[in-house]
């Protein structure tokens, strides 16, 4: 899963060894998304990955992130780990979790010139007024009444 977000913190990071003796890092992020209702995602990278993100505050990035939820003692738990962190200069991009268009400079869709146009012949018409034959391209009114 990708989403962008600006990187508004940066966690403590922390270290320990495992129970079977091996050393352990983890580094956190908070990111912010943009959109019409922001949200706030905490991420955190392990060991080599952790080592190898190079992330900065104030920076927007596009992250790429693992989802995954486990159970403890009846209640649930969910890691957000992110395992690419590309750094984006697109003021323009403002896709909650999936950028939109993909690509930056690519143009996004144009509405129509005339909101009045009607482009589908089976849909009704912008005044909301149907012939009976009008939808399906008959213009002749064939019936008995």
């Amino acid at each position: 899963m990708e989403f962008v977000g600006k990187v508004i913190q940066i966690l403590p990071t922390e270290e320990g060894v495992s129970r079977a003796g091996n050393a352990w890092k983890k580094k956190g992020w908070v990111a912010e998304t943009f959109g019409q209702y922001p949200r706030k995602v905490k991420m955190d990278a392990m060991n080599a990955t952790a080592d190898n993100l190079m992330i900065e505050a104030g920076k927007v990035y596009t992250f790429s992130v693992d989802l995954d939820s486990r159970e403890y003692n009846n209640r649930w738990y969910t890691d957000v780990r992110v395992f690419r962190a590309v750094e984006t200069n697109a003021p323009g991009m403002e896709g909650s979790f999936a950028p939109q268009g993909g690509v930056q400079g690519a143009s996004a869709p144009q509405a129509p010139a005339n909101p009045f146009a009607n482009p589908d012949p089976f849909s009704a018409p912008a005044s909301g007024v149907v012939s009976p034959g009008a939808a399906f391209g008959d213009e002749t009114d064939d019936l008995p009444f």
